[in-house]
C-alpha cells in the first residue's frame, strides 16, 4: 500500500509545524500524501501562518490535505454572520478555547470593540483567501487502509453512513470503543501526552495547543511510526482503552 503522512492538532504553532514539514520533507518516503488532521488553528501564537503555511502548499502542488477540525469550524464560523451566535462568538475568544490568539495573528485586537463589531473586522482583515480554504476544509480522507478524521467516528456505523459531526467532535463512545473498525481510524482531537495507539486507532494531537511537540507519523498500511529529528521510531499499539 502507498505510503502517507499524518500530522496532528497544529493550533497555531507554525514553528513546529516548519519542523515537522523538515522532517516529511527528510523522510524515504517525501512525496507522499500528507494529511493534516485539523485543528491548524487557536491557542498557539501564528494561526494566520499556520494556514498560510497548507494552504500555499496545496496552491504549489504539493499533496497536502488539510481536514476540518472543531477549532477551525470555530473560526470559520465566527467570520460567518451566520455562522455563530454573538455570544458563541465570545465564548471562542476565551481563554479555553484561544479564538483570541487566532485573531491577535491576523492583527485583529478582539477587545477593541464589541463582538459583532470585531467580527466585522475580522471578515475585512482576515486573508480572503484564507477564509475561502477554510470553507472548503473536508471532514475526512479515506484510503484502502485507513479512514483520517479529526475526531473520530460513531463505532458500529458504516463509514458512508457517519454525522459529519462526530467526525469533527465525537470524544465518547469512539475512544474507549476496542472494536476493528475495519480500517485503521487516525485521529487528533483528544490531546494527550504523545501520541497514542490503540490498536483499532491511532491519535495524533500530542498536546501541540498546549507547547507540547507536534506529532508527525509515517503510514505503511496498518504499520505506524513517528517522525523524529534522529529517524522513524515505530508506535506500536497498546491495548484498546481511552
Amino acid at each position: 500500500m502507498d505510503p502517507i503522512f499524518a500530522v496532528g492538532d497544529i493550533h497555531g504553532q507554525a514553528d513546529e509545524l516548519d519542523r515537522v514539514l523538515r522532517l516529511i520533507d527528510a523522510d524515504p518516503d517525501a512525496g507522499a500524501t500528507v494529511v493534516f488532521l485539523g485543528d491548524l488553528v487557536d491557542r498557539g501564537p501564528d494561526s494566520r501562518r499556520v494556514i498560510e503555511t497548507v494552504r500555499a502548499g496545496q496552491e504549489s502542488g504539493r499533496d497536502w490535505i488539510s481536514l476540518l477540525g472543531n477549532h477551525d469550524l470555530f473560526f470559520r464560523d465566527f467570520l460567518d454572520p451566520r455562522g455563530m451566535s454573538d455570544a458563541e462568538a465570545a465564548h471562542w475568544l476565551g481563554p479555553n478555547l484561544g479564538g483570541d490568539a487566532t485573531l491577535a495573528s491576523y492583527g485583529i485586537d478582539p477587545r477593541s470593540a464589541d463582538i459583532a463589531a470585531v467580527r466585522a473586522i475580522a471578515r475585512e482583515q482576515v486573508d480572503p483567501a484564507h477564509q475561502e480554504w477554510l470553507a472548503g476544509l473536508a471532514p475526512s480522507h479515506e484510503t484502502a487502509a485507513q479512514i483520517f478524521v479529526h475526531a473520530g467516528i460513531m463505532p458500529g456505523v458504516p463509514f458512508e453512513a457517519q454525522d459529519p459531526d462526530d467526525l469533527v467532535w465525537i470524544r465518547e463512545p469512539f475512544l474507549s470503543d476496542p472494536r476493528d473498525h475495519g480500517r485503521l481510524v487516525v485521529h487528533g482531537h483528544t490531546a494527550a501526552e504523545g501520541p497514542v495507539h490503540r490498536g483499532n486507532r491511532v491519535n495524533l494531537d500530542g498536546g501541540a495547543g498546549f507547547g507540547r511537540p507536534l506529532c508527525a507519523a509515517i503510514l505503511h498500511g496498518a504499520e505506524v511510526a513517528l517522525l523524529t529529528e534522529t529517524g522513524r521510531v515505530p508506535l506500536r499499539p497498546d491495548p484498546p482503552h481511552p
